[in-house]
């Protein structure tokens, strides 16, 4: 076997690793992408659902009208931070905030609700309540997928080689659906009926 030959070989097999190493890349990206929508998809459906749970809750919660504004403010806060572009990193960055104060919001109110002894509002804001939670149950299960889909995209991106590839093709890490600190700590409805 001739020296070009070789040489040959070890190009065709170095193309092909590399080729390989970017279609994973690509797929990852790809996957962390689809993830964000079914994020986006569910978020849209909470979304679309608020304004039920909000006239329920505005039917007999005159005492709770500024929650209620609030929440209302911070949907269409939400709604308006929704990126056109899902590859703009800080675009979703500033959408998965504003997501995440419109969640504690709407966390403040059904600690409220909870609390409120009018049997008719009860039973109408538990069924407006399991509907809101099962959503919410449908998008931590999105986010899961997401943040698991972008983990493997930061992986592909920051080892080597795959590292050099994503470089070559600029290919950006997405960032993580976090819960703000804020939203970690129980949510109190006493502190609502004690001023």
């Amino acid at each position: 076997m001739s020296v070009s030959t070789i040489i040959l070989i070890i190009i065709v097999a170095i193309a092909v690793i590399l080729y390989i190493l970017y279609i994973q890349v690509i797929q990852k990206r790809n996957a962390a992408l689809s993830a964000l929508s079914s994020v986006d998809v569910q978020l849209k459906k909470r979304r679309d659902l608020i304004p039920n749970v909000l006239a329920i809750a505005k039917e007999t919660m005159t005492k709770e009208i500024a929650l209620i504004e609030e929440a209302t403010r911070l949907r269409t806060a939400a709604a308006e931070a929704e990126p056109s572009d899902p590859k703009d990193a800080d675009a979703k960055q500033r959408h998965l905030t504003a997501e995440a104060a419109l969640t504690g919001a709407m966390r403040q109110i059904f600690a409220v609700a909870e609390n409120y002894p009018e049997p008719r509002f009860v039973e109408a804001m538990q069924q407006a309540q399991q509907t809101y939670e099962e959503v919410e149950g449908q998008i931590a299960a999105a986010r899961r997928f997401y943040n698991s889909a972008t983990e493997d995209l930061k992986n592909a991106i920051e080892i080597f080689p795959s590292s050099m590839v994503a470089g070559w093709v600029k290919v950006k890490p997405m960032p993580f659906f976090e819960m703000p600190e804020a939203d970690k700590a129980p949510v109190s409805a006493a502190e609502f009926f004690s001023a």
